[in-house]
């Protein structure tokens, strides 16, 4: 039912949405928003306000948003269908109650929702000389100088306050984006000293997707293994594919060090597969025998199409 009515609602919204939204959008992506960031920072617009709102989505007031919804539809049948969705009951565990605030996280309606609250937010800082860039509720503000970074800033406190939103203290700030010991993070990545870097909570997240497919008791061939780890590894690579180069040795030899260790662990050796001799006996060119993706590999072979 949802489907059905954001089916018939999202065009008319998609009219007046602007260009620097991305998320949730037909024919938008996070990959679009990532390469507008490069050019910014390449253009000279090196200061950035990276702003997070603090539980953006269960913090949504309801009756602006129903406000900003009837000032396009005046059906009323449609307009209760949405109310009614917003106003839907929340479970947890044997806990029931409704929220005052917020759109129901998950729901199908809640990312056009969450878009036409922030497009005020879009349209103010659209008229200045900023490159702004938001994907959902994550987003900065480029600008070429402090200065200027520090007005925007200002103008985004007043709009989030009076729009009864709340920044979160200690994850908004203005930074320079291009100098040595600073950067921000956006959208899984980490911009810092003029190169993307994959930022330490989506390594982190490749690293549990693996240790669970490769743990050292585990069952089945090195061929099997290698299957289930190759998705994974296919789709980490081709969202981050533009991250410093060191990245992919990195997380082909962590790949390597886990699969060792349940080969060692097959023989009844002790350790974890780090030796020498290990190496020599299951060289790299082995597991890439077996069909190992290699992200090394696939990163050169895209510079040189690049």
């Amino acid at each position: 039912m949802q489907t059905a009515l954001k089916l018939v609602i999202e065009p008319i919204f998609e009219k007046e949405f602007l260009p620097v939204s991305f998320g949730f959008r037909p024919g938008r992506s996070c990959k679009d928003a990532l390469r507008v960031v490069d050019q910014a920072l390449k253009d000279g617009y090196t200061w950035v306000v990276d702003a997070d709102l603090q539980s953006y989505f269960d913090t949504i007031p309801k009756e602006p948003l129903l406000a900003l919804v009837k000032e396009k539809i005046s059906d009323g049948r449609v307009l209760e269908l949405v109310k009614r969705f917003l106003d839907q009951d929340v479970m947890e565990g044997m806990r029931r109650w409704t929220p005052v605030t917020g759109t129901p996280q998950g729901s199908v309606i809640s990312p056009l929702m969450s878009n036409l609250y922030l497009h005020g937010l879009d349209a103010l800082l659209s008229d200045v000389e900023v490159r702004y860039v938001r994907f959902a509720d994550d987003f900065v503000a480029l600008c070429r100088t402090q200065q200027e970074a520090d007005a925007v800033f200002a103008k985004i406190q007043t709009w989030v306050e009076q729009n009864e939103l709340r920044l979160h203290p200690d994850k908004t700030r203005v930074v320079n984006g291009t100098e040595k010991g600073q950067g921000f993070e956006f959208l899984g990545y980490r911009f810092a000293a003029g190169r993307r870097w994959v930022r330490s909570k989506s390594w982190t997240a490749l690293r549990d997707a693996i240790r669970q497919k490769t743990g050292r008791t585990r069952s089945g061939s090195l061929e099997t293994i290698i299957r289930e780890l190759n998705p994974i590894l296919r789709g980490w690579f081709g969202y981050f594919k533009h991250a410093n180069r060191t990245t992919f040795r990195d997380v082909d030899g962590f790949v390597r060090r886990r699969l060792r260790a349940i080969l060692r662990k097959r023989e009844k050796r002790p350790g974890f597969g780090r030796t020498t001799r290990d190496h020599f006996r299951w060289p790299n060119a082995f597991f890439a025998e077996h069909g190992l993706f290699t992200l090394h590999k696939a990163h050169v072979l895209a510079s040189q199409s690049r």
